[in-house]
């Protein structure tokens, strides 16, 4: 086994992406895998890992927030062709009640169902989730704390020790550790600082307690200690990873897969549940558009920099500390984002993150297996952008 290690994570990101699914002549060495926390809407994750599975494009980095962490921790912890069977284990775990047997209606196709009925069905799911807890997931705790002392990792409506043997049964640590196939990267909030961190395979051993700190939105979620220090769900600062990857330096030629899980984008609401839902869409949408905006006018800045450099004299090049400093900066890479968005369904409601009933969860997984094979099928969308377009992005819903 080979440690992980920045140098060794280096190397393997170094090279050639190798993919039967990827352009002849491409020159891709990074393809990421980039997950936004959304709590149950995080199934529609799982279906798009699916599609990529079927094409054989499997990430070497994955980066979560959240909901996104739990499932880069799947991915990452199992080998390839055991993934898709064991985001299915997971999503199967979570999404059963853990008391009350679950309703028959789960079992049923109700799509054509009138929207006001799925939405009440919905609202019972979501209702059992707040009193009953998640299977393998969260439990709640005695009221008035009557069952823990206080402290940041007590001090939540929901107990999730059952997370973390969910996670231990489900995700091998050492191959996600030692293996060097796929860096992974997951943000936390460290609670007494209010710092935004990056728990990171290529500088330290994750463990399970890094992927539920991702997870540990206040005031539903208890702060997870690693280290001394107590961190929160990375959402409550930004609820995206494309940043790190996008910017992270060495800079590669990448190609990342965004999926988002709450839409930037959305109609005025016209009643106080809309109200709730818009404000937790904007609330913990990734803010994509400005975060591209922003690295593609930087890389054509960069190109800039770089013509402008061709015309310094060679024999000014020698030995000049600037040069070699705007060398490094000036160095272009190619980056091309495929950005797959889960869309609202009128039913959903504002509840729609904590409402993990199975049928629903199926749903969600459908959905994002459909918008990514729809995506594949432009072949052309994954080849490499030009060095006079050296930043493009994709998206099927807005084709």
């Amino acid at each position: 086994m080979v440690a992980s290690t920045p140098d060794a994570t280096r190397h393997r990101d170094a090279g050639l992406y190798q993919s039967p699914s990827l352009p002849a002549g491409h020159s891709y060495q990074v393809v990421a895998l980039v997950l936004q926390g959304g709590g149950a809407l995080g199934a529609y994750q799982a279906g798009v890992y699916q599609g990529l599975a079927e094409a054989q494009l499997h990430p070497n980095w994955v980066a979560g927030i959240s909901i996104g962490a739990l499932n880069a921790a799947i991915i990452a912890g199992n080998p390839p062709q055991q993934r898709v069977a064991r985001l299915q284990e997971f999503w199967q775990t979570i999404c059963r009640p853990p008391l009350l047997p679950p309703s028959p209606l789960s079992q049923l196709d109700i799509g054509n169902w009138p929207e006001p009925v799925i939405g009440l069905f919905n609202g019972w799911e979501a209702w059992r989730a707040l009193t009953e807890g998640q299977n393998g997931f969260f439990r709640p705790r005695a009221p008035f704390g009557l069952d823990h002392a206080a402290g940041p990792d007590t001090a939540s409506y929901y107990d999730t020790a059952p997370l973390k043997a969910t996670l231990e049964a489900l995700v091998d640590f050492d191959r996600l550790n030692d293996s060097g196939e796929m860096r992974v990267s997951v943000g936390a909030v460290n609670v007494a600082t209010g710092n935004f961190v990056y728990f990171d395979n290529a500088k330290e051993r994750l463990r399970a307690e890094h992927f539920m700190a991702s997870g540990a939105l206040p005031p539903g979620f208890p702060a997870v200690e690693i280290g001394g220090e107590y961190y929160w769900d990375g959402g409550v600062v930004s609820n995206t990873p494309l940043q790190e990857v996008l910017t992270t330096t060495p800079r590669r030629n990448s190609l990342v897969f965004q999926v988002d899980l709450w839409s930037a984008r959305g109609a005025l609401p016209t009643d106080l549940s809309e109200m709730v839902s818009r404000q937790k869409d904007i609330q913990y949408s990734s803010r994509t558009r400005a975060i591209t905006t922003y690295v593609a006018s930087m890389q054509k800045q960069r190109r800039l920099l770089g013509e402008l450099m061709k015309l310094v004299p060679e024999d000014a090049r020698k030995h000049n500390p600037w040069y070699r400093r705007a060398a490094e900066e000036a160095c272009d890479r190619l980056f091309n984002v495929f950005h797959l968005i889960y869309q609202d369904k009128q039913c959903e409601g504002n509840y729609k993150d904590f409402q993990f009933g199975a049928r629903t969860m199926r749903d969600h997984w459908q959905s994002g297996l459909a918008d990514i094979r729809r995506s594949l099928q432009h072949r052309n969308w994954l080849d490499m952008p030009t060095a006079e377009e050296p930043f493009i992005t994709h998206d099927v819903h807005r084709q």
